[in-house]
């Protein structure tokens, strides 16, 4: 047990440097492949994306919270908009770092993949695995291009909402909320086609899990 521990957390000091080739020879000697690894970051990244999800939903109900002010604590809302507005640009962050590890790992197990082909003999074992790796990257592709573009339109989103809070800062009363309601509704439904997008992509990440590893 002392000795796996130690190549786990050697792997882990590996990735943190950006060793990754190392990391992945590292974990492939405690029995943990770079399928294993992909199945792994794909979870990951659809669960990052349900997270975003969330917390755009939750910007947008304290938006509409401080847009529906009626008096009471005028500072306190907008403070609570503003702490949700910043938890989902660090989930947006997270997002992409998800994505960008997913994209890492595929590119090292379709590599690996590639070359012990080429080590298979029989040919139709060896036209067996050339079908299965073309389905899958096949599919792998499917799956970035539908995780970037809902990655690519949380942006806009949030140079909106960052917009908004800002103004809001420096105009903090009743006049202020009332000069962004008309734009409220943009943002809303820039929002719901985001969290179209992400469901799109969370479930294209059901889908990929599934064919890569059907015991999920």
């Amino acid at each position: 047990m002392k000795n796996i521990l130690t190549i786990v957390l050697t792997a882990s000091v590996l990735t943190l440097s950006g060793c990754q080739s190392a990391y992945y020879s590292a974990m492939e000697k405690v029995g943990y492949h770079k399928r294993d690894i992909m199945v792994d970051r794909v979870e990951a990244a659809r669960g990052s994306q349900q997270e975003a999800k969330q917390q755009f939903s939750s910007v947008l109900e304290e938006m509409q919270s401080l847009l529906n002010h009626d008096g009471g604590d005028l500072q306190g809302a907008y403070e609570k908009a503003r702490d949700e507005y910043k938890s989902a640009q660090t989930a947006a962050d997270n997002v992409s770092d998800r994505i960008n590890k997913v994209e890492d790992v595929a590119e090292a197990l379709f590599e690996e993949w590639q070359q012990e082909i080429s080590e298979i003999n029989k040919a139709s074992l060896r036209r067996a695995s050339e079908t299965k790796l073309r389905d899958t990257r096949r599919n792998y592709q499917q799956l970035v291009r539908t995780m970037r573009r809902s990655e690519a339109k949380m942006q806009p989103v949030l140079t909106a909402m960052k917009d908004n809070m800002l103004y809001l800062k420096h105009n903090l009363n009743a006049q202020a909320i009332g000069t962004i309601k008309g734009e409220f509704s943009s943002l809303q439904s820039d929002i719901s086609g985001l969290i179209k997008e992400m469901n799109k992509s969370i479930d294209e990440s059901n889908r990929f899990i599934s064919a890569l590893d059907p015991q999920f």
